[in-house]
């Protein structure tokens, strides 16, 4: 009677198209699987070596986790057989990652982290573990259970974080989902029983409030491209911020990592660090005109566009994260001053190019061919996005009240 456990890529693709990992524990030809929690495209699984293919960005990092847990599971299945314990596959995958009573919060916490690391998502893994220490600090340590965590600690510990902490009201929120989210794991996990769920109707409510998202009009990029005596800065800043405009509102973090060899056939084509996307965009004459400007510092075609990326160490994900966070520090510096310059008095950062984008797209662009240029999974979710851009209804509705 063979039992054994192997790494596989399983071949049911989820909303976004990637592929779970996961472990196939078998016994007497049956089989059952423990995904990891970690998805890939397909094209970046080694089948023949069972592995993630170094074309994924953090193959050597989900490698690791893989022989990790792999061994793991060996490790478990030598334990069963050596206490004569007979059982069948789905029998083994409970007894080997059985819930353990003593698991906290905090430990579902620090899993949380290790695979934001292995996945080299520091932005996140930086953000999360803001959170995770208001939460710290609260408790006066890390000994908080899942059975602690009631509506009643909820409130009052929003009520902390807007008292004492002074966070926002969205802010205070995303600290929610965030133990929401290691709540739903620990119960997914059977570490905790569902009954003592605090969240949903009748319990705590997450609920963020509305925020105005503000972008620029046409005449304001107008004012933007028309300016002149500029420093090398302060058009540099702006040629960053216009080649994010110009791609649909491409993300600081994608448009630092461009590289010259992603430019070919008249577009561009690249992978968003987000959601790990592929997208192909026609390169506007306008694009062209700031490739121009950079192009004599161009080493070879696998060099990166913009300069702030070429002495980053691209093995060191945290270094790759700090870099991007001065440099987007640093552009939004610049174009403030850029808006004084051009008359605007709304305040400009790198992620109002995305704003700017949608609020001159407003309704004259079909919702799925926008959902297609911002590569949203859920087209509910560019409707929504470009709800706060769309004002001709409310305002045609306005005019037909008050023009009498």
């Amino acid at each position: 009677m063979s039992t054994s456990a192997k790494i596989i890529l399983r071949k049911k693709p989820n909303s976004k198209g990637l592929y779970p990992l996961a472990i196939r524990i078998t016994k007497n030809r049956r089989s059952t699987y423990k995904q990891l929690g970690h998805y890939i495209e397909l094209e970046d699984w080694d089948s023949k070596d069972l592995k993630v293919k170094k074309s994924h960005p953090n193959a050597d990092s989900l490698n690791n986790l893989i022989a990790s847990k792999l061994s793991e599971t060996r490790k478990g299945l030598i334990f069963l057989q050596t206490n004569n314990r007979d059982a069948s596959a789905q029998q083994i995958k409970r007894e080997i990652y059985k819930p353990k009573s003593s698991l906290t919060f905090f430990d579902f916490a620090n899993e949380h982290l290790e695979g934001l690391q292995a996945e080299n998502k520091i932005n996140r893994y930086s953000t999360d573990s803001a959170w995770l220490s208001y939460i710290e600090k609260y408790c006066s340590g890390r000994h908080l259970t899942f059975q602690e965590i009631d509506e009643c600690f909820l409130k009052k510990f929003k009520i902390y974080l807007k008292g004492s902490c002074s966070l926002s009201e969205t802010t205070t929120m995303n600290v929610m989902v965030l133990i929401r989210l290691l709540f739903n794991r620990a119960i997914r996990d059977k570490a905790v029983s569902k009954e003592i769920y605090p969240f949903g109707n009748g319990k705590f409510k997450i609920k963020f409030p509305e925020t105005v998202k503000i972008g620029l009009s046409e005449i304001e990029i107008k004012a933007l491209e028309n300016l002149t005596n500029l420093s090398e800065t302060e058009r540099h800043s702006l040629n960053v911020w216009l080649f994010s405009f110009y791609f649909a509102g491409m993300r600081i973090s994608d448009v630092l990592l461009t590289r010259w060899s992603q430019i070919y056939d008249g577009r561009l084509h690249y992978r968003m660090s987000k959601n790990s996307k592929l997208l192909s965009l026609m390169i506007p004459e306008k694009v062209k005109t700031i490739l121009a400007y950079y192009i004599s510092t161009k080493d070879s075609d696998n060099d990166f566009v913009f300069p702030e990326m070429k002495k980053a160490d691209l093995s060191d994900a945290m270094d790759i994260y700090r870099k991007k966070k001065v440099a987007n520090k640093k552009f939004n510096t610049h174009l403030n001053k850029l808006a004084k310059k051009a008359g605007i008095k709304k305040k400009i950062t790198m992620h109002i190019a995305r704003h700017s984008f949608g609020n001159i797209a407003a309704d004259s662009i079909h919702p799925q061919m926008l959902q297609k240029l911002y590569r949203h999974t859920d087209l509910k979710t560019t409707i929504n996005y470009q709800a706060n851009f769309i004002y001709k209804d409310v305002d045609e509705a306005l005019k037909n009240v008050i023009n009498f």
